[in-house]
């Protein structure tokens, strides 16, 4: 129906649309029952081309955006290695420069989607992080060919979110040709940041929808379910924390279409959008816990759905950066004070 193309730009057959219109919907895909489970099957689509959108070549715009925009093309992000965790500066998987192209060699871990993918944004050292006088110089970004000879899948076990796996990947002597290298050879980190202000907000996006199920779900229940000849609902203890998860998501929603406004109208936007991804995931948890709560022992149970809101909100904690990192920023970036890291 054309939403998976919704930010690619009309000319390439998508929507046109902004970051604004991307957040909304992923709130509904998960906000209408199917929380992260459904909202992953669509993130990636949502932004995850964004560096080739800024800096792709127009060849490489006509080759990925248009089956992107269809739903033909599936994508991987390759960014997160074993041993380096969120300091992308520290990885080694490793680009080295062959006729014609690359051979990559290294690891990845925590890449969704990578058994159904076609595609692999793959980001890589092209050299050695002393080489030069940043850590963020010597890296190189690409949309590599997912070759199954070369790369190895291997999916890790994991409390929720089992719509689309989780996995890590092997890659041994993969070639890709210079065609699918994005932007200059080493500058790769700042094409990467081009789309993660937009993760940042339409991943809060999707936090908001999953924290207003898991409300909508205790309100219901707390309407229904009568105690020593009551509802529950009637009961302070139950009816405050709802209340305050209720201004709560409701404060956050500003936050997100303020960060996605800034965004869409090319203003820096940093600050809220890393702010938007802390709250919504901070709080759409939090709602999701007490409606569990609410439900009592029924709400450990598969039958009442909260419990899988629980388990899947909780994850939007660590990624796709972990809220310490979040303030890590804020502390250091926003409030001047010494880097903590």
């Amino acid at each position: 129906a054309g939403w998976i193309g919704i930010c690619i730009p009309e000319k390439y057959g998508g929507g046109g649309a902004g970051v604004q219109e991307a957040a909304l919907l992923l709130e509904e895909v998960t906000g209408n029952g199917g929380a992260l489970n459904a909202g992953t099957t669509v993130q990636v689509a949502l932004f995850g081309l964004e560096p080739i959108v800024k800096y792709g070549t127009e060849e490489q715009r006509e080759r990925f955006l248009r089956p992107a925009a269809q739903g033909n093309l599936q994508v991987s992000f390759g960014i997160t290695e074993p041993d380096a965790g969120t300091d992308t500066t520290s990885i080694t998987t490793f680009a080295e420069k062959v006729p014609g192209g690359y051979r990559v060699n290294g690891r990845k871990v925590f890449i969704s989607r990578a058994e159904q993918a076609e595609r692999l944004l793959l980001i890589t050292r092209t050299a050695p992080r002393p080489a030069g006088p940043k850590p963020t110089d010597g890296m190189t970004l690409f949309l590599a060919e997912m070759d199954r000879d070369h790369i190895r899948v291997q999916p890790i076990p994991k409390l929720g979110r089992n719509a689309i796996s989780t996995n890590m990947l092997f890659i041994d002597d993969l070639f890709i040709p210079d065609e699918d290298r994005i932007g200059d050879e080493g500058r790769g980190f700042k094409y990467l940041l081009a789309g993660l202000n937009a993760e940042r907000i339409i991943v809060a996006g999707g936090c908001l929808g999953m924290g207003r199920a898991a409300l909508n779900r205790a309100v219901e229940y707390a309407k229904q379910r009568h105690v020593f000849g009551r509802p529950i609902g009637m009961n302070q203890g139950v009816q405050f924390p709802l209340a305050d998860s209720l201004a709560k998501l409701d404060a956050v929603e500003l936050l997100i279409r303020k960060a996605a406004w800034l965004y869409d109208n090319g203003m820096p936007c940093a600050k809220e959008a890393n702010e938007a991804k802390l709250l919504a995931s901070t709080w759409a948890f939090e709602a999701a816990d007490r409606a569990m709560q609410v439900h009592g022992g029924y709400g450990y149970t598969s039958e009442y759905h909260v419990e899988r809101y629980w388990r899947e909100a909780r994850v939007q904690r660590i990624a796709p950066i972990s809220n310490e990192l979040v303030l890590a920023y804020l502390g250091e970036k926003v409030l001047g004070l010494p880097r903590s890291y």
